[in-house]
């Protein structure tokens, strides 16, 4: 009879493990990179935290929010405290959840390093959820306990009642006895980190829902060190020096990496703002001279609108994720900046940004190349490689991959060991990849194929045009599917059918004539995620009603 050894863990609570994907439906982990090979017990808060006081670095700043600043060392003892009142007064265990809930304060980012210094799995969530998605989480995620700024407890207290797995809700950040607060100021300063494993589960980051019912995806304690030390280290080219903002929630993991993982890991510091819209950002970078920024291409867009000389001095990184970049964009920030933005695509299940080019390697309009650590192709619709020059399917492998928690949809994301995002890519000769679409956005009309970024981008050429997405929309009458577009339009432009005609001729001379919106619907906003992404779902939705109801007249 032959024994196996199951793998170690420190997980008492064996739920992540047990609902993990089976080993068959798992992507290929690859290790190429020395830095990479971590040993088998890890915590990545004593890497990412702690190891910073072992070296003496702990009056080094840390975090800072626009009334309050932490060193290293106050930061970890914050964290320690946390982690000691998690376990002592709320009974966590190795293995359990914790949600936590709260726009980007040091005391989120402390209460998110205390749960997986603990042992713990934090499941994050954007601050504004309501009560159905937040009770959805609890279910899946089997939770507990929830740690919530006490400014947003109303929602989670109606999840409350609609999820028997969720038995207690602390809040944190006020005044009460009842509040997390309360409790840190008693509790001991030092703590010993959970001995976890590095393939014990730290982390359940749902997705943000732009394809419709949000997944959890899980990550170890290897994925938090490895995203830095891929794309962190190799890309980006932060230095300790460095101050970070960003307007990505750290419950998105593009807000986690650029407002959290990639500064600690070299010793730099972070500003977290609770509130980041691109004039908040602004300001903050005017006034706290941070040296590297993360936001979304509408963002930028936004800055650019009102952008003085000298505004953003400070900065010498500029990061752009969560959509695609159109090209108009970077010439336009190059232009009023001398920054050239560094763009990439990232996935919640992969956890960051996989695909991205260092400065002095980009090419305007690209989204890079494979970060070191990382193997990308373009593969047919059966998973075979295309050749340079083609436009398919994109699939990745690396140090992270995707872990679905109890989802079917595993076996969409990964094939054959490979991850498959869901985009649509085109592959040039110098081995950059170039955005072509979602995949479920590629648009068949009149037997072309038109990706709806391409025409986005040609729309946001235009001087009134502010925002917009393309999406197919069905035409009754003809049985076929046109090009829809839904525009908002910048102040002082009048939405009339001659702006109709000026856009759809602007596109024509900007792109093949038969990509042009055949439709422009004129809207006040766009329908997006907590994390900034267009739900062009809903609006494919709205556009068959819409075609429905023009057929009924």
């Amino acid at each position: 009879m032959t024994f196996t050894t199951a793998p170690y863990t420190a997980h008492v609570d064996p739920f992540a493990r047990e609902h993990l994907p089976p080993s068959a439906e798992m992507p290929d982990f690859i290790f190429m990179l020395p830095e990479l090979r971590y040993p088998e017990r890890l915590n990545c808060v004593v890497e990412l935290l702690d190891n910073w006081l072992a070296k003496g670095h702990g009056a080094r700043p840390c975090f800072r929010s626009l009334d309050r600043s932490y060193s290293y060392a106050e930061f970890a003892a914050l964290v320690n405290r946390i982690a000691n009142v998690l376990v002592a007064e709320y009974g966590l265990i190795p293995g359990n959840r914790v949600l936590l809930r709260s726009p980007n304060t040091p005391l989120m980012a402390a209460a998110l390093f205390a749960v997986m210094k603990a042992g713990g799995i934090a499941v994050t969530s954007m601050p504004l959820l309501r009560a159905k998605e937040l009770a959805f989480m609890c279910d899946k995620a089997k939770v507990a306990l929830a740690l919530c700024d006490h400014r947003f407890l109303e929602e989670l207290e109606k999840a409350k009642l609609a999820t028997p797995a969720l038995e207690k809700i602390v809040p944190m950040g006020g005044n009460s006895s009842e509040d997390l607060n309360a409790a840190i100021e008693k509790a001991s300063a030092e703590f010993t980190a959970c001995p976890t494993s590095a393939e014990d589960i730290c982390l359940i980051a749902f997705t943000s829902g732009t394809t419709g019912v949000p997944k959890g995806a899980m990550h170890n304690h290897r994925d938090m060190l490895a995203t830095c030390d891929t794309y962190g280290k190799y890309v980006l080219e932060a230095r300790p020096t460095d101050v970070f903002i960003g307007s990505p929630p750290l419950a998105f993991t593009f807000g986690l990496g650029g407002g959290a993982l990639f500064s600690l890991r070299i010793g730099a510091s972070s500003i977290l703002l609770e509130q980041a819209a691109p004039d908040k950002l602004m300001e903050a970078i005017r006034t706290l001279k941070p040296t590297v920024c993360f936001t979304a291409p509408i963002a930028y867009r936004a800055m650019l609108a009102k952008l003085q000389p000298g505004d953003l001095a400070s900065l010498r990184i500029c990061v752009s994720a969560g959509e695609a970049l159109p090209g108009a964009t970077w010439g336009a920030w190059k232009a009023a900046t001398g920054i050239e933005i560094l763009d990439g695509i990232g996935s919640t299940e992969m956890l960051h940004i996989f695909i991205g080019a260092p400065a002095g390697k980009i090419k305007a309009g690209s989204t890079g190349i494979p970060v070191p650590g990382y193997e990308a192709k373009i593969v047919d619709d059966e998973g075979r490689e295309l050749p340079r020059g083609s436009t398919g399917l994109l699939a990745v492998r690396g140090p992270t991959g995707c872990r679905y928690l109890a989802d079917p949809r595993q076996t969409t994301y990964v094939r054959n060991g490979w991850n498959f995002t869901g985009d649509t890519y085109r592959l040039d000769e110098d081995g950059y990849f170039w955005h072509q679409a979602r995949s479920d956005d590629m648009i068949v009309s009149a037997g072309y194929n038109i990706a709806g970024p391409e025409v986005e981008g040609a729309l946001l050429s235009h001087p009134a045009v502010l925002e917009c997405a393309v999406v197919g929309a069905p035409d009754l009458a003809h049985d076929t599917t046109i090009v829809k577009a839904y525009v908002v339009l910048r102040a002082g432009h009048q939405s009339d059918g001659g702006l109709v005609a000026a856009l759809q001729e602007h596109v024509r001379s900007e792109i093949a004539p038969y990509k042009f919106p055949r439709v422009v619907t004129f809207v006040e906003a766009l329908p997006r995620t907590e994390s900034g992404k267009v739900q062009r779902f809903v609006l494919r939705e709205r556009a068959r009603r819409e075609a429905e109801e023009g057929a009924g007249k």
